[in-house]
């Protein structure tokens, strides 16, 4: 499944976005959720976008594809990409 962007079953998705929520929760230490524990906008737009980069690569390795004369390179991910730790890191509780 390296790089193979197929079809995504809800399941899949589902839990992916679960793992990748677990982690946002956990990196701002609960921060940036409201009471109902949802993820604020900020917070879910970051969620959102760091599952579709999994969920595009799932097994976090480096592939390419090419067909013809276009090619595409799935890169892994080494964690949270710029913007999405520019929006963590405002809820964020850091020890001093």
């Amino acid at each position: 499944m390296g790089g193979d962007v197929g079809e995504v079953n809800s399941s899949h998705a589902e839990a992916v976005i679960a793992t990748v929520s677990a982690h946002a929760k956990s990196y701002t230490r609960g921060r940036g959720w409201d009471t109902e524990g949802n993820p604020y906008d900020d917070v879910r737009a970051v969620i959102l976008t760091a599952s579709a980069r999994l969920l595009t690569n799932p097994t976090q390795i480096t592939s390419e594809r090419s067909m013809g004369p276009f090619s595409t390179s799935y890169r892994p991910n080494d964690g949270w990409s710029t913007a999405e730790l520019y929006v963590l890191n405002r809820y964020r509780e850091r020890a001093w």
